[in-house]
This record gives C-alpha cells, sequence and structure tokens, in this order.
C-alpha cells in the first residue's frame, strides 16, 4: 500500500474500532475521558490569542527556506515554502494542540520537551500549562525565527539543531521529563530513535504523545513497537496522535478512543 493512502486505510481501521466514553471501564480510564472532554469545553474562549497568532500565519504568503531533516512534508515538499502552507499542512489544529495541552497538566509539568517545534503553535498551547520550563526542538533556523515572532513566554527554551544532536545534551542536564510530545522527522528510525532516548528519563507519573501515528506504515510500526514495550501500561489511540502512561492501575491496556 503506498505511504500516501496509508493513513485512509489507517482512519477506517480507527474509525471502525474506536470507542466512546459510554464503553470505557473502571474508574481511570472512565474519569480521564470525561476530564478530558470537561477540559475542552471549559476552555473553548481560553488561549484564543494562540488562534489569533494561527491566523497571521495562515494569511502570510512568504515563502522560507525549509532544511528538512525527517520524511518530508506531503503537501508541501518545496525547500521553499510558504509560511500559510506550512501552517495549514504542518501544525496541529486547536482540538489536538488542546489534548496535548490536557496531557501535560496530568503531569507535574516541571520538565516538558515538545521534539518539532513547527511554527511554535503546539509550543504556545503547552507552555501555558508548563509549571517549570518547556524545550522545545527544532531543525530548521528559518521556521524556529517565525515560531519564536512575539513569544513572551519565560518558561521556554527554542532548542535549534538536529535534535538527534541536542537532545542527548539537553536530557543531560535534565535528567527527569514529565512530558514529551514527539512531532518530529515521522520515520520509524528516528521515532525509536527518540523514545529509547526519553524512556530513561521518564518516570511513573510522565505522558508521552507520540503524533501522526497513522501518517505512513513507518509510523504506525513505531506506534505499535512502543506500545507493546512492557514500560508502557497504558495506551490511548486517537489517531493524529496515541499517548502513552507508565503507570496504570490494572492490567496493560490499549483503547483506541474517539475524540
Amino acid at each position: 500500500m503506498p505511504n500516501i493512502l496509508f493513513p485512509a486505510f489507517g482512519y477506517l481501521y480507527y474509525w471502525l474500532l474506536k470507542e466512546d466514553h459510554y464503553s470505557l471501564q473502571g474508574p481511570f480510564l472512565a474519569n480521564l475521558y470525561e476530564d478530558l472532554r470537561n477540559y475542552i469545553e471549559y476552555r473553548k474562549k481560553d488561549d484564543l490569542e494562540i488562534e489569533g497568532f494561527r491566523k497571521k500565519l495562515l494569511q502570510n504568503h512568504t515563502l522560507i527556506p525549509v532544511d528538512d531533516f525527517g520524511a518530508g512534508s506531503k503537501k508541501v515538499p518545496q525547500r521553499e515554502r510558504e509560511i500559510s502552507a506550512i501552517t495549514r499542512y504542518s501544525t496541529s489544529g486547536r482540538k489536538f494542540a488542546q489534548l496535548y495541552q490536557f496531557f501535560a497538566s496530568k503531569t507535574p509539568a516541571k520538565v516538558l520537551i515538545e521534539l518539532g517545534t513547527c511554527l511554535g503553535i503546539t509550543t504556545r498551547y503547552l507552555s501555558q500549562v508548563t509549571l517549570g520550563k518547556l524545550a522545545t526542538f527544532e531543525g530548521s533556523h528559518s521556521i524556529q525565527e517565525v515560531a519564536k515572532a512575539g513569544f513572551k513566554k519565560k518558561n521556554t527554551e527554542f532548542v535549534l539543531g538536529k535534535i538527534q544532536d541536542t537532545l542527548p545534551a539537553f536530557l543531560e542536564k535534565n535528567p527527569i521529563v514529565d512530558f514529551a510530545l514527539v512531532d518530529a522527522t515521522h520515520t520509524f528510525e528516528a521515532t525509536m530513535y527518540y523514545f529509547e532516548m526519553l524512556l530513561p528519563h521518564l518516570h511513573s507519573k510522565s505522558i508521552l504523545v507520540i503524533a501522526d501515528i497513522y501518517w505512513s506504515r513507518e509510523m504506525y510500526l513505531a506506534w505499535k513497537t512502543i506500545i507493546a514495550r512492557p514500560e508502557v501500561r497504558l495506551s490511548l489511540d486517537f489517531y493524529e496522535c496515541g499517548v502513552v502512561f507508565f503507570d496504570f492501575p490494572g492490567e496493560k491496556t490499549h483503547r483506541i478512543l474517539d475524540y
């Protein structure tokens, strides 16, 4: 199956198997899912300035050179890309940016990592719930410059360079990570490298999110490999991303959830 078709087949699989909140058993999962639904509902009027930033990016047709160290973009593969196109095709929408924000808030939130800053929209959402430090990693200088424009939060560190080079140095200085979002490179090898690099620094209350788990067969294989690891106690498939827990009051569980 060509990779370009994989997300569509993946969505059909997801759609056939997804569950809603009525089917969840056990207080932990039921309460977690209800908390997520309430969080999204209660924050309808929060962080709207971030969506204002997104709107400005969507109206910005400036061409910028992009250094891409990963699988590339399916929609805008050119090295020079319009900021508007990057925003439209390569950034998370408000719904999932808030989902990432919610799960980050469920951790101690002292050290947060975002692999793949892109234009800084999700970065802004995560910074709102960061109680300590958020480190966001990006490989392309021109993209990082757009992401940093007008950014005022002092709790966020922008790290530039190949993640394979910059992440080890950061983890050496910050040995405990509460939340990590992996949204970069989009290959099996890189995703597994990031997971193995992060794993020794995660603890029982940490939460790990893997974005774009149905982006390609490679990404889906990485997701299936990660959730099969014995350290993972609970995994949640929301199609656009997968969420991993390392502490769960029950048997190892995998759920495909409507969102």
